[in-house]
């Protein structure tokens, strides 16, 4: 008797780690296989020329006449609004490789081709395909992205586009009419409408990285909703729709950045496929309880460098991997973000005193900033 008991103990436990094993170990467990890492995903494809280095940004429409009634706002818009279904490859734990789909959403700034949308929608992605209002799917190619302010430009070949009219943000008001117009959860095109909430919001999206100049709004946002356009009540673009909160207690609360704000990066997203901005050359990180006790660093504030770009303002000026930078000029850096926005505070070609650690000893040197390199 005990013999058979013992022999259906081992037949459900064999039935239990198979299950385990074929799932991936979806549940927490510690028994692992071991696998080599993963490698890393496909780089992006890389921006392709300029569309048109003299290209500049359509006139507001200023003496623009509101619309009677938000049905005939989205009449307006929608025949420029497109969906935008991206491919990204991504691999699991066993090194499996498997294709994921996204969903965003963008608008005809120019009837040669030219979409506005976000950075992260098109981020990473292998394969980019745009379906416009008149079903019509076709490919596009990346003509310009810029991580930090979160706006992309794609190009189409396609005849018969309608392009959306510009307006400024600088005439919005808290309680304004709004209408958000994309791609929501991949479903097609929908609006959804809404108010100025507040304006010049900042919000810090990752490390490093704060978008500036925000209209909050009350219009739904959903995923599949970013990079499309909010427009008021003249069917006008306003704002580039683009982040949301994210918690159970907040309801109602999106973000778009201004169109005033964005105008001058989609110039530059056009005309040389990046923005030029004071570069120091470094790849930073935070400084936390666990990288200042893994290098014994001497200070548990500031931005760690990671890497040097060989040839860059930085190397040329004697820093390297491991150092803590704690000042830039007269201002005290206690994290990466606020280099980062120190960096994009000055001028190309301007000298500035970096102060940092090098192991136990406090160090400055003179760095001569540059100009951002050419993407790739």
């Amino acid at each position: 008797m005990k013999r058979v008991k013992i022999r259906y103990l081992l037949v459900f436990l064999v039935i239990i780690l198979t299950l385990l094993l074929s799932t991936g170990c979806s549940l927490s467990c510690t028994l692992v296989p071991s696998v080599k890492p993963a490698p890393p995903p496909s780089p992006p494809p890389q921006p392709t020329a300029p569309a048109n280095p003299d290209w500049t940004m359509p006139p507001i429409e200023s003496a623009a006449t509101p619309l009677p009634d938000i049905a005939t706002v989205v009449a307006e818009v929608r025949p420029s609004v497109t969906a935008i279904t991206t491919e990204v490859i991504t691999y699991d734990i066993f090194n499996r490789p498997s294709t994921q789909q996204g969903a965003g959403s963008g608008w005809i700034i120019d009837e040669e081709g030219l979409i506005v949308t976000n950075n992260h929608v098109v981020g990473g992605a292998r394969n980019i395909t745009v379906t416009l209002a008149d079903s019509r799917t076709v490919p596009a190619s990346i003509i310009g992205t810029d991580v930090l302010t979160d706006l992309a430009v794609l190009k189409i070949d396609a005849d018969n586009l309608t392009k959306v009219k510009i307006g400024s943000s600088s005439q919005l008001a808290v309680g304004d009419w709004l209408v958000a117009i994309g791609n929501a959860l991949g479903q097609g095109i929908s609006a959804k409408e809404g108010i100025v909430s507040r304006l010049g919001v900042s919000i810090p999206v990752s490390p490093g990285q704060t978008l500036d100049d925000l209209i909050e709004t009350s219009a739904a946002i959903n995923p599949g909703n970013s990079g499309g356009p909010l427009v008021n009540m003249a069917g006008e673009v306003i704002g580039i729709t683009s982040v949301k909160i994210v918690t159970v207690e907040v309801e109602g609360i999106g973000y778009a950045i201004s169109i005033d704000s964005a105008a001058p990066i989609i110039e530059k997203l056009v005309q040389t496929g990046y923005v030029i901005r004071p570069w120091l050359g470094v790849v930073l990180t935070d400084i936390d309880q666990w990288l200042a006790l893994k290098y014994n660093l001497a200070v548990n504030q500031g931005t760690f460098i990671t890497e040097v770009a060989p040839g860059s303002p930085a190397d040329q000026a004697g820093l390297a991997p491991q150092d803590v930078i704690v000042g830039f000029d007269d201002r005290e850096i206690t994290n990466t973000g606020e280099l980062i926005q120190a960096i994009h505070d000055s001028q190309i070609g301007q000298e500035i005193t970096v102060t940092f650690w090098r192991g136990d000893n406090q160090m400055a040197t003179s760095v001569i900033l540059a100009e951002t390199p050419p993407p790739g």
